[in-house]
């Protein structure tokens, strides 16, 4: 047996070649005890070279037995290698062994419920998981048949792949799955509540919590609709039905992803089990999760890849099909608005720091880096890829080739150019050359526009050497009536040099364009796949710069001219001059959501690049914003100028009176928006969050105590009560004696999360070091009570008292890699002082990264948060200057 080491891409290609697995049996008991379960694994497998070694991966407290074809061997607990000398043709292979419960989810969670003392498990088996809750060959590519069984206590419901049965002495048995991955495999067990139904043949379950059984009831008819009209887009879609029997939807506690898509079981984190008033955004996104977990039992589940560098040919794909099937079969009219509004800046802040990669990256050699890929890029830049994919090819042809690569790899495993192939063949296009641009290359462009006296729009990539061909839509909008009205819209090839279009093409009584180079219409969704041909190309010479537009005349143009309308590609666009004066003045007269969120997308780009001073988008905020009609886009702002600019961007004396303008616009959007609940919440959300005068906290203690929001506000739900203690308990206005006083009011995991986040939060040396300690010493918390705690910490309101701590956390912060990958994820991010944006600040931060003890996890975190942090001391010192 070896020590504890990451598998890597050579090991795995070895093992892969050497065997191939049959089936696995797995026999869980939980009954042994609140630290430990027990986990009977038989793995019957074949090699192709007899006589061979190779080695299974577990992570165990103790091996009580460990036996191959009969033959016993040692075992030592502890680590994750055990070796398998002299295999036969024919193996089989018996490891009876103790493993450790998680508080992390990493492994086999267990959970107890405060409310009701009701013990909850699940199996969490994602990238170097799988070893902790059973024996595996942990890799994707060496998929087999599962059949499970557990002992349980007598009141548990247990779930997993195949259909369960239940039989005497707590006992379960599950009938095998198809062949699937290591890192798919579940259960989930404990005393659920249920609810059971049909569509088209395929049995559908909702199961969550006892203490939560009433909630899940509440919002069970609204989930259930969107997984059947899911189902039936898919159906439409591919020509594979879904092929795992029945559909399970279990809400468990404490997990640290949104949903895990394990075949048949679907895991969903219990937060989208909604105990509080909640906008229809949070509506929307639980919808798009539901459609994305669905779209893996095909992209992942059916088709699996063959190595993690390869994880985006199932993240991607769920994350696309998610919001496409969202806004094709549910009642939600703006997924792909919210999309462009949220989602989307995720992936361009992540393909702009140090930890960058392609898309389909090519340098995963290990799973300790696997674990680091599931963020913006593999999920939202991979998702943009795609839909510029399907305007590239047209989605019919789209859709052909992937139905092709399903039937060609079925229950197998495959890689990008095993997709690449079925697509060419489909389309009969060059698709290797646009993935080896758009999917092995990192980084973000950017495409300005310039117009110049000769009546010509110049859209020009920043770096003509590494830009990726973009075919997109430029929106012409015209001022009208005190509105910008869309004209016509143009569909346009931009190579990786410049193009050169006619204004003319985009005045509103133009026809579509003779030019090759041009496609006309008036429809933003009509044609979306069609492939325009290239543009025009100016000579070679200097990138036009921006500059002021001549005087209105036949050749001026558009009011507004907008680049990547519709948000068909992955880019980040400057406007001319006159289109963004345009865009200050009019952007919330648009009619098209998608259109808005696109801008003020860009506007957030360009205040993190410092090309808009902070104070230029504050006043977009104050004029545009509280005319908002989409929660989505309201939100976002909100967030971003709360977050980034209030938090980190503005010097720390100049963070009281941009809060007053962001209470301003949210007091702006509540008072008129008296019919529209889901902005109100929004904009009571912010107010709390905003709050910082005497008379502001005052008005939280008066909310607070009387249950409500007068004049027509909102009652105050526990999410929102818990919302205004936190800012209470920020500003010293409220203590532990209240924190206790609402726990016992609200004695949920979510409260307890209420409570450890208030609880930081207070501005005394005491509940300060009572924090650093609980957040620093191993097994004092769960994962969730862990980041609660961290987001409580650090309170730009009274950094005062927490200014020590920043010395003292890049000192100490090492020690959390060796917790694991989630704790150094959230002690590397969430507990980051981001908001101390100072020299000094970046220069500890780049000493720290300087040590040779961080953990791979740990390390990205920091340096992903160090390159943040140095964004928000250039933008600080722009403003000074």
């Amino acid at each position: 047996m070896t020590s504890d080491v990451a598998l890597t891409r050579g090991e795995a290609a070895e093992r892969a070649r050497l065997l191939d697995v049959l089936s696995y049996s797995v026999d869980l008991d939980f009954t042994r005890g609140e630290e430990v379960f027990g986990s009977r694994t038989t793995i019957r497998f074949r090699a192709a070279e007899p006589g061979a070694s190779t080695f299974i991966d577990l992570h165990a407290l103790s091996v009580r037995k460990l036996v191959l074809n009969g033959r016993a061997l040692d075992a030592v607990a502890g680590h994750d290698r055990i070796e398998l000398a002299g295999l036969e043709a024919e193996n089989e292979l018996l490891v009876d062994a103790d493993i450790a419960y998680s508080r992390t989810a990493e492994g086999m969670h267990r959970f107890v419920d405060p409310e009701d003392g009701g013990v909850y498990v699940y199996a969490i088996c994602g990238p170097d998981l799988a070893p902790r809750v059973f024996a595996c060959f942990d890799q994707p590519d060496l998929k087999a048949p599962f059949t499970i069984s557990v002992t349980a206590p007598d009141d548990w419901t247990v779930l997993s792949h195949g259909e369960g049965h239940r039989l005497a002495g707590g006992r379960w048995e599950f009938e095998p799955s198809e062949p699937i991955s290591t890192y798919l495999m579940t259960i989930a067990g404990g005393p659920f509540r249920s609810i059971h139904t049909e569509h088209d043949g395929i049995p559908l379950g909702l199961h969550c919590r006892r203490s939560l059984a009433t909630h899940m009831e509440n919002d069970a008819d609204e989930v259930l609709d969107i997984t059947r009209r899911a189902f039936d887009r898919y159906h439409e879609l591919f020509d594979d039905r879904y092929a795992f029997g029945k559909y399970d939807q279990v809400f468990v506690p404490e997990m640290n992803w949104g949903a895990v898509e394990k075949p048949g079981c679907v895991l969903f984190n219990e937060n989208y089990i909604f105990r509080s008033a909640v906008t229809d955004t949070e509506r929307e996104f639980r919808a798009i999760v539901i459609a994305h977990e669905m779209a893996h039992m095909w992209f992942g589940n059916l088709v699996t890849m063959r190595w993690w560098d390869d994880v985006w040919l199932s993240e991607s794909f769920a994350e696309y099909m998610g919001y496409e099937v969202a806004a094709a079969a549910s009642r939600f009219t703006s997924p792909w608005t919210a999309f462009a509004v949220k989602r989307k800046a995720w992936g361009y802040d992540a393909d702009q720091r140090p930890s960058t990669h392609p898309v389909s990256a090519d340098n995963l050699d290990d799973l300790a880096s696997a674990f680091m890929n599931f963020d913006g890029i593999s999920y939202a830049k991979g998702a943009s890829a795609l839909r510029q994919l399907v305007a590239w090819v047209g989605q019919e042809t789209f859709l052909n080739g992937v139905n092709a690569y399903f039937a060609a790899h079925r229950f197998g495993n495959a890689d990008l150019g095993d997709l690449l192939d079925a697509i060419a063949g489909a389309a009969g296009r060059d698709v290797q050359g646009w993935a080896e641009r758009w999917l092995r290359t990192s980084g973000v462009d950017t495409l300005r526009a310039a117009r110049d006296a000769d009546g010509v729009l110049t859209i020009t990539p920043d770096d003509t050497h590494k830009a990726r061909p973009h075919r997109l839509l430029v929106g012409a909008y015209d001022s009208e009536d005190g509105r910008l009205v869309r004209r016509r819209q143009l569909e346009v090839e931009v190579p990786s040099d410049a193009v050169r279009v006619p204004l003319a093409a985009l005045s509103p009584d133009s026809q579509t364009s003779e030019d090759p180079g041009l496609a006309s219409r008036s429809d933003p969704d009509a044609g979306a796949g069609r492939a325009p041909k290239a543009g025009h190309r100016p000579a070679a010479g200097p990138r036009p710069a921006a500059g002021p537009r001549p005087a209105a005349g036949p050749g001026s143009g558009p009011d507004l001219l907008v680049l990547n309308d519709a948000d068909l590609t992955y880019v980040k666009v400057r406007l001319d001059e006159d289109s963004w004066q345009a865009v200050t003045t009019g952007l919330s007269t648009i009619e098209d959501p998608l259109t808005r969120a696109l801008l003020w997308n860009t506007a957030r780009d360009m205040v993190r690049d410092g090309d808009l001073p902070v104070d230029d988008y504050l006043q977009l905020v104050q004029t545009q914003l509280p005319a908002e009609n989409v929660v989505t886009i309201v939100e976002a702002v909100l967030a971003f100028a709360h977050n980034h600019i209030a938090d980190r961007y503005v010097h720390p004396a100049e963070r009281p009176a941009t809060l007053a303008i962001l209470t301003r616009a949210a007091a702006a959007i509540m008072e008129r928006s008296a019919d529209a609940p889901d902005l109100r919440l929004a904009a009571v959300r912010a107010l709390i969050s905003s709050a910082q005068t005497g008379d502001e906290l005052a008005q939280l203690g008066n909310w607070l105590a009387q249950g409500r929001i007068p004049d027509g506000g909102p009652d105050l739900d526990p999410e929102l009560r818990w919302q205004v203690l936190l800012q209470l308990c920020v500003h010293g206005n409220a203590g532990d004696d209240e924190v206790k006083a609402e726990l016992t009011r609200d004695p949920s995991a979510t409260g307890a999360k209420g409570a450890a986040r208030c609880r930081a939060a207070l501005p005394d040396d005491a509940a300060k070091q009572r924090a650093w300690n609980l957040l620093f010493t191993p097994n004092a918390l769960s994962n969730h009570l862990l980041t609660a705690t961290a987001e409580g910490f650090w309170q730009p309101a009274r950094d005062d008292v927490t200014t020590p701590y920043i010395t003292r956390y890049f000192e100490e912060v090492a020690t959390a890699g060796e917790r694991g990958a989630i704790v150094a994820r959230t002690l590397g991010e969430r507990l980051f002082p981001a908001h101390a944006a100072t020299a000094e600040t970046l220069s500890a931060a780049t000493a720290c990264l300087a040590r040779n003890d961080l953990s791979t996890s740990l390390r990205r975190a920091l340096a992903d948060q160090r390159d943040d942090l140095q964004r928000a001391v250039r933008i600080r010192d722009l403003q000074a200057s």
